[in-house]
Parts: C-alpha cells; sequence; structure tokens
C-alpha cells in the first residue's frame, strides 16, 4: 500500500472579533474620559478617534481570512485578494520571528522568486510549520530578522 496521504488544513479567521471590539470601546472611553476629566482640546480628541478608523472598517466589512493546505497546493485568502502555489513550486517556506515576536512567512519559490504570505491569513506558526514538513515542504526559521 501507498503512504497515507495527509488531510486537508483549512484555518480560518474573521476581521470581526471581540478583541478588536473591546480595544476600540477602550479607546473610546479614554477619548471621552480625556474630555470630561481634563477638558482635552476637542480637535486633538478627534484627531486621536481618527486613528481608530481602520480598525472600525474591520469591523464593519468583517473580512475573513485564511489558509488551506492539502498534498499538492498552498491557498490564501485575505479580503478580496488571494494566492496559490502548488508546493511543487516552492523550494522552502521561510519563517522570520520579528523583534516583535511576530512571524513572517515567505515562500521561496525554485526560481528564487519570494512571496510573502499576508499575516492575517496565517494560522499559528508552530501548527503551520507542522503541517507543511508533513507535506514534505522545507521550512528554514530565521529569529530575529530586521527585514
Amino acid at each position: 500500500m501507498g503512504a497515507a496521504m495527509a488531510a486537508t488544513f483549512e484555518f480560518t479567521r474573521q476581521g470581526r472579533t471581540r478583541r478588536t471590539l473591546a480595544i476600540v470601546v477602550s479607546i473610546y472611553a479614554g477619548l471621552a474620559g480625556a474630555v470630561i476629566v481634563i477638558d482635552a482640546a476637542w480637535w486633538l480628541v478627534a484627531a486621536l478617534a481618527l486613528l481608530t478608523l481602520p480598525a472600525l472598517w474591520d469591523l464593519w466589512r468583517n473580512p475573513g481570512a485564511g489558509v488551506r493546505l492539502n498534498d499538492s497546493r498552498l491557498n490564501w485568502h485575505t479580503g478580496r485578494r488571494g494566492g496559490m502555489l502548488n508546493l511543487q513550486e516552492i523550494n522552502h517556506m521561510r519563517f522570520d520571528t520579528r523583534w516583535d515576536f511576530s512571524v513572517r512567512v515567505t515562500a521561496v519559490l525554485m526560481g528564487d522568486k519570494q512571496i510573502r504570505l499576508p499575516h492575517e491569513a496565517l494560522p499559528p506558526h508552530r501548527t503551520f510549520e507542522t503541517e507543511l514538513r508533513a507535506r514534505h515542504v522545507r521550512v528554514v526559521r530565521h529569529h530575529f530578522t530586521i527585514f
């Protein structure tokens, strides 16, 4: 009998999360408190509130993002964008741990072309690495890189 094939791995997440909502509500409560308690200038509070617009947009639109990995392909999507690679095209997957402890994942293709996977579409990096290795995709880790 042949080797058992790994099941399809899927990971998805939504833009609308409790964490995002809690952060936005906390920021607005802090800004309202600044106006009430210390009589902060309205234009300064309004300028600071503008910084929350991207989070509000994600709460409103609720964009989905995720990865699908099977024995022959790697697909990813984030919002309206997406991509697909055949596993045979991939020389290795590069996992870069940044100074803020986030992990960026780049597919290095056979011709040395590099494709960075969008961070919001990625599953937890250890899980993703395990799934890639189960499909015989070489994974290279670089810790605390700047670029």
